[in-house]
């Protein structure tokens, strides 16, 4: 009995288990055929995420469909040009009958878009009229605190500048250039740069102090206004959208140029560094600067109160007037260092284009030539040349090492041969030197030829030669 009761066990355990697999197989098998039928259905249909959105109030446009070869191809744009810049000028009506001065040096009435910000009214004079850009009353800004005991509150002025331009609704704008009433811009060069630059995207493009104390004081990544920046139109509506309420957040700080940069932080945009603009935190002599200029155009100059005159027996203004000679004729070859060699004489010779050059006695490597001599002072009085962001030499003082140094006195261009001429002159005579080698005291006049090249910075360039 116990033996047909086990017989019956085995026969229930079979079933049951011929059951199960049965069961497994046939859902296996519904679901082959459901991945099979969905698919062929995937494979052909196109798929568009319009026709069937998951969630009603948010679409996704999302195609898989080959776009056409004209859809494809992106339209012709120009290159930006000074028509696409729009200058913001930040003035101060105390200061603006001599500052006005440097923006006639480079401003050009029929070209450029601009507008000079004041906080009042100044008095205007029609033969000006035509030589400057329009001038503006900034708004109001008493709304806005400011709590920093050394700086004043103006700087909440200036720095809405941009903002207060957008606002104004110009067409066709790129860029948005921001300076103050002592920046020169070389127009030419600016423009070279920023078309170096997307300005559909967000940038924000300037430079550091030339003090690294300034630098660590406010920020390496803020872009300096008196050296000018730029910032594209896209950024600028972003920056006018949000502005004021970004510097109510940073009443403590000192300028416009810190503000600015608070608010790009804020939006995640980082400073986008050129070393062409110039904010030239420093005292006295800039010879050593701009004698040894970095392999990049020159954009801009500033603080041109400060520091003495760039070429020597003359006022600022008539100083700037005649750097703008060969800033007319060849502005990408603007103070552009060459190094050259004279091995017959053991000279070293150091032409900065269009400003000055320079006669060593024996041979200086490359290395140490391109390195600004220290003739110039730190913004902090009591800080010395390590507080310089940036590698200098200092001034020899042994008589037989001291430069014979040649001013920009004319230049020309000469259409036959396509090239410029310029003239060097010496002024300031040398100290006697007891060296037996070949003395440069009898030359009195450098002439320099050079032809002009405006897609110089297209190119890979040298800056020395051995002659």
């Amino acid at each position: 009995m116990s033996t047909m009761k086990n017989n019956f066990k085995d026969q229930d355990h079979l079933y049951s288990s011929w059951s199960f697999s049965k069961l497994m197989a046939f859902f296996f098998l519904l679901i082959s055929i459901s991945y099979l039928f969905y698919s062929l259905r995937f494979v052909s249909h196109s798929y568009d995420c319009d026709q069937t959105p998951h969630n009603p109030t948010i679409t996704h446009h999302i195609s898989f469909n080959t776009p056409s070869e004209e859809e494809s191809t992106p339209p012709f744009e120009e290159l930006t040009n000074i028509s696409h810049i729009v200058f913001g000028i930040g003035a101060s009506a105390k200061l603006w009958k001599q500052r006005k001065e440097y923006i006639k040096l480079w401003w050009r009435p029929n070209e450029m878009r601009g507008v000079v910000w004041l906080e009042q009214k100044v008095k205007t004079e029609a033969q000006n009229e035509d030589f400057l850009p329009p001038l503006r009353i900034s708004s109001d800004t008493s709304r806005f605190k400011y709590k920093n005991q050394k700086g004043h509150r103006s700087a909440i002025r200036i720095s809405r500048i941009v903002s207060e331009t957008l606002r104004l609704g110009m067409e066709g704008v790129r860029w948005f250039v921001m300076g103050d009433d002592d920046t020169v811009f070389v127009a030419e060069n600016l423009v070279k740069v920023l078309q170096k630059y997307d300005h559909n995207q967000f940038y924000y493009i300037g430079s550091s102090s030339e003090s690294h104390l300034q630098n660590i004081y406010f920020s390496y990544n803020m872009a300096y206004g008196g050296g000018g920046f730029a910032i594209s139109y896209p950024l600028a509506v972003a920056l006018e959208k949000m502005q004021d309420r970004c510097i109510q957040r940073y009443p403590g700080l000192y300028g416009s140029d810190d503000r600015i940069q608070a608010c790009m932080a804020e939006l995640g945009v980082p400073l986008t560094k050129e070393k062409g603009f110039h904010q030239f935190d420093v005292y006295g002599n800039l010879f050593g600067l701009l004698a040894a200029h970095p392999v990049t155009p020159l954009v801009s100059l500033h603080h041109l109160d400060v520091v003495e005159p760039i070429f020597p027996n003359m006022s600022r203004v008539q100083a700037l007037k005649r750097l703008n000679r060969p800033m007319k004729l060849d502005p990408a070859g603007l103070i552009q260092q060459s190094i050259c060699y004279d091995k017959a004489r053991t000279w070293t010779i150091s032409v900065s284009w269009g400003y000055a050059v320079q006669i060593f006695r024996g041979i200086f490597s490359a290395r140490e030539m391109e390195m600004p001599a220290r003739t110039f002072l730190n913004w902090y009085k009591r800080a010395d040349y390590t507080a310089y962001p940036f590698n200098t030499r200092p001034v020899s003082r042994h008589v037989c090492q001291k430069p014979f140094v040649y001013y920009l006195s004319r230049a020309v261009y000469d259409e036959g041969a396509n090239e410029t001429a310029s003239q060097y002159v010496r002024v300031q005579q040398n100290p006697e030197c007891n060296w037996k080698m070949e003395d440069p005291t009898q030359i009195k006049v450098v002439h320099v030829y050079k032809k002009p090249d405006p897609h110089l910075w297209d190119k890979v360039t040298s800056n020395f030669t051995f002659l």
